[in-house]
Parts: structure tokens; C-alpha cells; sequence
């Protein structure tokens, strides 16, 4: 169902050509999206009108041409539950401007249509059974229509095998080369014209860090290509993109939603990722602008004339939307528990609710005197976005990409990242003990141990100082888990190195930082910053210290209490108050590793 109603998909599988949009901005701040295609001799020129549609109902596109054969077409998709599924049903509506166009209606237009509808739907059908024979090497369908593969760029053969074999040399490979590879060579344009990694993490059923890191790496050997996308709020399209970190704006207009919006590096920069040049080249231009899958955060779209009201079947899952409309005005956030979801009506510039229509029903009311297209639209889109604040505290995109940085003076805001600071207990006594040469290869190998805890919790060293490190992460839960871990592998450490045991002394905090370039480096610096550096100082070495906010972060809790964390009050440097913050202790994480290790042996 979602192949046939992702439109630009169903354009490209059809054989349809791609086309340029331009978007005019109307006096009453509506915007007017001219397409502009050639079709065998004809040049076609036509209005897109805003696509109409039901999150998982039906879809209906109209477009008023300018130039070619045609006046108008209209396509609508409308799908209804049976027995064993569901039942799509295509129709289609056009008339002639000339007599070319009376022509092409009665003799191919229509049976051409209703021969390339058949074939995909055969298609769709086959994919959803789980019966197609198009599947990678993990024996999954990832093809949902039966199309020629893509052409390659000349010479993109004799390069991919080498390329493959560079990357699975790679500490960041993850065995995932081959699969990467066939992916970039055979999905149709729509999947690899801005790969999110993590919705391709979730397809390929692998671990999101292990995919981020792989298609990092691809990006260092030549297989893929990379830029940052400034993302419109409004629509999520990236609006403003460039390779370099240090050459974004710090904000943008989006003339599909006409409308300004500045850079957030935690909500609308994202890293995006394409096939490289040399392997396949790819060109901006549309299948179709618009369509259900195209932005599929938008579960309700639909145009009223003045004074219509609407009810449509749909059902909305508890959680956060947004309702609104395509053209300029306020916008309001709802909460929906379940149940009834309210009204949503337009009335002057603002959208206000009234009460909740019946379950598993929509009701839109436009109050206004003109013609406006209504949006409702969930926020679930961000959890495939790779935004530069995750990018940037993962420890293969810090070693890779070292050359990314802002621009100096450029300052970012980062309202939720977690610092990390650690230290080498009794590191001076420790030093004179074993004597300069011996400390040196110390140090260096506890960086690797403790490299390798911050890596596989998806997290990246910002930087080292002496024996300390500061590291980031932009989940919490990973920051506590890899403070656990660390403690977990100086034990195994200190069981093999033949040396005086190395006890490490852990904290960590999460706030809000600013993102600056130090040292030819992406720094945090803040009271967030600091109050993680000053809680390392409480640490007493084998425990994980943090602050009363990181312990109450919903991921953290209930970790923070199964482990008996302690509250303690202490005075901090630069802090004018005592400050509050909790302790996991050295006893009860050596009885958890006990624990662990006697589950593992029975």
C-alpha cells in the first residue's frame, strides 16, 4: 500500500520523466508550483495543486496545465480494508486542450495507465506477500516494484569491488560493504537522492551506530557522498545544503512553505548521504513534489474552500502533532491521549481546536474567507533525521571528519547533550611509581579502553587533557551505560596488564552547551560543561557520578534506582549554591559484574 501511494516511487517505476518545480510566492503569501517536463516532443508546463489526502485511505492529485495536450488530470488512489487486506482502486482523469490531446485520450493514455498500474501493483502485491525474489544478501525484499536497474556512472563497476574491499578493511566497516554497495547500485533514485541512515537502519535490521559508522566510511573511500540539509520546519525538505559544516547559514527561507526558519544543530540540521558522483550521478530534479510519502509526518492533507467543514476516517495514534496550514499562518501543537481528536478550524490567521469529533475520525473546519489547505502532521519524522548534534557525538564521524567544523565565532546552541569527564585515579602517585616510559604506554592504552567504551555507547571523545578525557553523547542512558562499561573493562584490564591496577573516576551531566570550534576541534563549552568536569571531582574512582538532572532524565531513572544510585550534596567550584547529584558506588557495580558473570556461566 505505501509503494503505491508514495508517488514519487510509483513516477519513477512507471517510466515517467522527471520535471523542475518553481515555486512563485502569491501576494496573499500562498505559493503557486509550476512544473515544467518534456514528454517526446512536447513541452509541458502545468499547476501542481496541493496533493488532497487521508493517511492510509486515499490520496487525490490534480494538476492544471499551461502547455502540451492536456488541460487537466486528475489521479486518485483510494484503498479499503477486506478480509485478506486491503483494495486499491486507481482512477484517472484527464481532458484534451487540443486536438493532439484528444488523440493521445483516445488511443494510449488511458490503457498505458491502466497497463503500468497493473504491472505495479502486481508488484506491491508480491513485496507485501513476502514472495518477491528481488532481496539482498540479509533475504529481505527491499525493492517494491520490479523496475530496470539504475544506469551507473561510467567505470562505476570496475570501482565498486575495490571499494568494497577497502571498507570492510575499515575499523568502520561492520561487515556491512557489500550490502551498502548493492543498495547505492540498485534502489530505485527516490531511496538514495538523501539517504536517511536511520530509517536505513531500520530496514536493514542493523544497529544504527554500525550503519552511521559504515556509510561514514563510504564517504572517505568514494562510495558515498555527504552535505549538511538545513531542514524547513514546516515541510522537513532540506532548503539550504553544503559539504562543509563552515559554510551553512545560519538560516534559510523555504519557498514551499514560504517561510523563514533559523539553524537548530538539534532539530532541523541533518546529515544527509548520496551515492558519490563517480559511482552513480544523480540530478535535482522531481518525480513529484508532492505525495503522502514524500512527507509522510503529514497524516492529514486536505485543501477546503471558505466555510467547509470536513470529517474524514482516520486513525491518529496517541502522541504529538502539529496542526496547520501549507500557507502562512500560526500553527498549534496538540497532545492526543487516544480517544476523540479535536476539531481543528482556521479562523483569521490562527488555528484554534474545538471539540473532538468521534473516534477514529478527523473534522477540519475552515472559518475563513479563503481557500486554505489544511495539515496535520506527527513528529515521529525526527527520529530518521541524523542531525548534527548526533552526527557530531559519534566517535567515527570526530575521527573521519576532524576537518568539519563552524566557522569561527560561530556560536551553536545545543539545548540536550551529555557530558562525560574522566580522570586516572591517583594518576601523580602512579606516575612516579612505574616512572616516565612505563606511564606514557599507561595512558595510551587507557585512552584506547576508554575510546572503545565511549564508540560502542555512541558516543565521541571530544578531547583528552592529560590523562582525562570529556565525551559526548546525545542520549543519556548511553552516557550511563558507558560509564558502566568503563569500570566493567579496567577490571578486565587490570586483570591482563600485570601492572598496578588503574581505577578511573567517572561524571557526567546533561544540559545545555554551546557548540564552538577550539583548537581546530568541535568543543561544548557552559555551565553544562563544567558542572560534568566539577562532578568528576566527586567521583571517588571505580563509582559514576552525575547531577540530579541527568538522574532524573526518563532513559536514566529507572537504571539510576535498580542501581541503588545515592544522593549526595557537595560544594562546587563556581556553583554559588551546594549542589545535588547522585552516585552509583564502586560496591554495587563490581556485585552487578559478579551477577552478569555468573548469569553467564550457568
Amino acid at each position: 500500500m505505501a509503494g503505491l501511494a508514495d508517488t514519487a516511487r510509483f513516477n519513477e517505476a512507471a517510466g515517467l520523466p522527471k520535471h523542475e518545480i518553481i515555486e512563485t510566492p502569491r501576494e496573499d503569501g500562498s505559493v503557486e508550483y509550476l512544473g515544467r517536463a518534456k514528454l517526446g516532443r512536447s513541452e509541458l508546463e502545468w499547476e501542481d495543486h496541493p496533493v488532497d489526502w487521508v493517511h492510509g485511505r486515499w490520496f487525490e492529485h490534480r494538476r492544471t496545465f499551461r502547455k502540451g495536450p492536456l488541460r487537466h488530470m486528475n489521479a486518485r488512489l483510494t484503498f479499503t480494508s477486506t478480509r485478506h487486506g486491503c483494495r486499491g482502486e486507481y482512477q484517472l482523469e484527464a481532458d484534451a486542450a487540443n486536438l493532439v490531446g484528444k488523440a493521445v485520450l483516445a488511443t494510449k493514455f488511458f490503457t498505458a495507465a491502466e497497463r503500468d498500474f497493473g504491472r505495479l501493483a502486481d508488484d506491491a502485491r508480491e513485496f507485501a506477500a513476502g514472495r518477491s525474489e528481488r532481496e539482498f544478501a540479509a533475504g529481505r525484499a527491499e525493492r517494491e516494484f520490479d523496475v530496470p536497474l539504475p544506469d551507473l556512472s561510467p567505470g562505476a563497476e570496475e570501482r565498486i569491488e575495490p571499494l568494497i574491499e577497502e571498507l570492510d578493511k575499515t575499523p568502520y566497516g561492520n561487515g556491512l560493504a557489500r550490502r551498502l554497495a548493492d543498495y547505492v547500485k540498485e534502489r530505485q533514485e527516490v531511496d538514495v537522492v538523501s539517504i536517511r541512515l536511520l530509517r536505513l537502519a531500520r530496514l536493514w535490521g542493523t544497529p544504527v551506530r554500525e550503519t552511521i559508522e559504515v556509510c561514514l566510511q563510504a564517504v572517505k573511500s568514494g562510495l558515498l557522498g555527504m552535505r549538511w540539509d538545513l531542514l524547513c520546519p514546516r515541510c522537513q525538505i532540506g532548503k539550504s545544503s553544503n559539504i562543509a559544516l563552515d559554510q551553512l547559514p545560519t538560516g534559510a527561507h523555504c519557498p514551499s512553505c514560504n517561510v523563514d526558519f533559523d539553524r537548530n544543530f538539534t532539530e532541523n540540521l541533518e546529515l544527509a548521504f548520496h551515492p558519490s558522483r563517480a559511482i552513480r550521478d544523480i540530478d535535482g530534479r522531481e518525480y513529484c513534489l508532492f505525495g503522502p510519502m514524500s512527507t509522510p509526518h503529514v497524516k492529514v492533507q486536505l485543501t477546503l474552500e471558505p466555510g467547509e467543514r470536513r470529517t474524514e476516517e482516520i486513525e491518529l495514534f496517541p502522541g504529538m502533532y502539529r496542526a496547520r496550514t501549507l500557507e502562512p499562518g500560526e500553527e498549534i501543537t496538540i497532545s492526543h491521549e487516544g480517544g476523540g481528536f479535536p476539531e481543528i478550524c482556521a479562523e483569521g490567521t490562527d488555528i484554534v481546536t474545538g471539540d473532538p469529533a468521534e473516534p477514529r475520525r478527523i473534522a477540519l473546519h475552515n472559518k475563513t474567507d479563503r481557500r486554505l489547505t489544511f495539515m496535520v502532521e506527527e513528529f515521529a519524522w525526527r527520529r530518521d533525521a541524523l542531525t548534527a548534534h548526533k552526527a557530531t557525538t559519534l566517535q567515527a564521524f570526530r575521527d573521519l571528519f576532524e576537518e568539519q567544523l563552524l566557522r569561527p565565532g560561530d556560536d551553536v546552541d545545543i539545548d540536550h547533550v551529555t557530558i562525560m569527564f574522566t580522570d586516572l585515579k591517583g594518576s601523580t602517585a602512579l606516575y612516579e611509581k612505574i616512572g616516565d616510559s612505563q606511564a606514557y604506554h599507561l595512558v595510551r592504552q587507557h585512552f584506547a579502553v576508554l575510546g572503545k567504551a565511549v564508540r560502542e555507547n555512541n558516543g565521541a571523545i571530544v578531547k583528552t587533557i592529560g590523562d582525562a578525557i570529556m565525551a559526548s553523547f546525545s542520549n543519556p542512558l548511553d552516557g550511563l551505560n558507558c560509564g558502566i562499561q568503563i569500570h566493567r573493562d579496567f577490571e578486565t584490564f587490570n586483570a591482563h596488564s600485570g601492572r598496578t591496577p588503574v581505577t578511573i573516576k567517572v561524571g557526567l551531566h546533561v544540559g545545555r552547551c554551546i557548540s564552538v570550534t577550539l583548537n581546530n576541534r568541535l568543543d561544548y563549552y557552559g555551565t553544562a560543561a563544567n558542572k560534568a568536569a566539577r562532578l568528576e571531582g566527586e567521583s571517588l574512582g571505580g563509582d559514576v557520578v552525575f547531577s540530579e538532572k541527568f538522574a532524573e532524565d526518563p532513559s536514566v531513572a529507572p537504571l539510576a534506582r535498580e542501581l541503588e544510585a545515592e544522593r549526595h550534596l557537595a560544594t562546587l567550584k563556581g556553583f554559588p549554591d551546594p549542589v545535588p547529584y547522585y552516585r552509583i558506588t564502586e560496591e554495587t557495580l563490581a556485585s552487578r559484574r559478579t551477577a552478569e558473570a555468573s548469569d553467564g556461566s550457568t
